[in-house]
């Protein structure tokens, strides 16, 4: 995928005061924030860029990259720049946000600022895989295997409506392996919002969960979900499977301006910035689907993690392969779907295989099947998407809605062969 390695432009901007680069008044120890400014009708300074705003009280070297300004073909920041240095630039209307690594006299002159709403600590997610790989169950190399997860949703009954094709999903995870041969032919682009560290994944989590949603029927290897759906790595998540709020704040404005339907996110944390719900509300309200992993912190209630427990957000607890919620999966009012987390094979980074059990697993299953269901009713809004993938799931617990299932397991076929409009369904109450 040459224009992976090609690298482009890089779109960035480096906003400094006179004199800036020198010590701060303070200790100069700096930590990662989130800064919400007021939206610019809102604002005691109508008239003057948030950026411009920032730095009169902002003496750091920081370089503010517009997430949104990638193109589908760059590899993000520059892999030279260290985490302290990088800040993003959020330019929607909805979500008026700067991210930066700032001093505390900084952040202090920021939240006294009249044009700012809020200064939030950035704070870490992760990615939520439940267990290490297991390798028994290989695919063999003569012919192509179809995981049982896949055939469990009824993927393969549904590929006669559509296969995905056309239909762009978002992995915001560690990266994909885009050189898998069952991955390279769906791969259309890969962006990195982790500084230091390119868009390839040094993991294995991004590739595993790409794989569930798109591997391609190539006659070898395994076959996803939606096998012609296009993929795009992007990663919020570092190699060691952490990564910063703002990042993924950054990888989300990224999917709003490249036009992405559906974003699965097989990460979470136990508190989340109101800056996120703020970007999430966004994506949704542009048309994107967004998925998320509900937790592997059960059997304990209401433990369904961000940002699978915002509202708009479709929170995916696992099941095994007997139709099972899983132990370790997060369970309350959140949960909205089911859909398989146990022992799930698929790819791995240098043109492996192997399985991996957690809600990480779950989720990109649930983002597969949205992108065949919206392949097959390709005018369709994101809601009525969301409304088909509920109204035809399969109940697997008590009638309706539940807390371990939510409205039961993904049913691929009946939601891709339903009609539109699907009966109403709320995004959680």
């Amino acid at each position: 995928m040459n224009k992976l390695d090609q690298g482009g432009h890089m779109a960035t901007r480096k906003k400094q005061k006179p004199g800036s680069g020198t010590a701060p008044t303070d200790s100069g120890i700096r930590r990662s924030v989130i800064v919400t400014f007021k939206p610019k009708d809102e604002r005691r300074d109508k008239s003057a860029d948030k950026l411009d705003i920032l730095m009169e009280s902002v003496t750091s070297d920081v370089t503010f990259f517009d997430a949104a300004e990638f193109a589908p073909g760059e590899t993000g920041v520059p892999t030279g720049m260290s985490r302290e240095d990088v800040g993003f630039d959020i330019n929607l209307y909805e979500a008026p946000i700067v991210t930066a690594a700032l001093t505390e006299t900084e952040i202090d002159a920021l939240r006294k600022d009249p044009n700012v709403a809020a200064v939030e600590e950035d704070g870490q997610m992760f990615a939520l895989p439940f267990d290490s790989l297991v390798y028994e169950g290989q695919p063999s190399p003569l012919a192509e295997t179809v995981p049982i997860g896949v055939q469990q949703i009824k993927a393969p009954s549904a590929w006669g409506y559509s296969r995905g094709k056309g239909i762009r999903v978002a992995v915001l995870d560690t990266g994909i392996d885009w050189l898998h041969p069952d991955l390279a032919p769906n791969v259309k682009g890969a962006v990195s919002f982790v500084p230091g560290e390119g868009p390839m994944d040094g993991n294995g989590h991004g590739t595993h969960c790409a794989g569930t949603i798109g591997a391609a029927i190539n006659g070898v290897g395994v076959v996803g979900v939606a096998p012609e759906a296009s993929l795009y790595a992007v990663k919020v998540l570092a190699n060691n499977g952490s990564g910063n709020w703002s990042w993924l704040i950054a990888g989300l404005n990224w999917c709003i301006q490249n036009q992405i339907r559906v974003c699965s996110m097989s990460l979470g944390g136990g508190s989340a910035p109101i800056a996120l719900q703020a970007m999430a509300n966004a994506a949704i309200n542009a048309g994107l689907l967004l998925i998320a992993a509900a937790g592997n912190e059960g059997p304990d209630m209401n433990t369904v993690g961000f940002p699978g427990k915002y509202k708009n957000v479709i929170a995916v607890s696992a099941i095994d392969n007997a139709n099972v919620v899983a132990s370790f999966s997060s369970r309350g009012p959140e949960v909205e779907l089911a859909a398989p987390g146990v022992n799930v094979l698929s790819t791995l980074p240098g043109g492996g295989y192997g399985s991996k059990s957690g809600t990480s697993m779950a989720c990109p299953h649930t983002a597969g099947a949205a992108a065949v269901v919206w392949g097959a009713h390709r005018f369709a809004t994101n809601v009525q998407i969301w409304n088909l993938l509920a109204s035809t799931a399969d109940n697997l617990g008590p009638p309706n809605w539940d807390v371990w299932y939510g409205y039961g397991r993904v049913d691929v076929d009946q939601a891709a062969g339903a009609l539109v409009p699907a009966p109403a369904f709320a995004l959680k109450p």
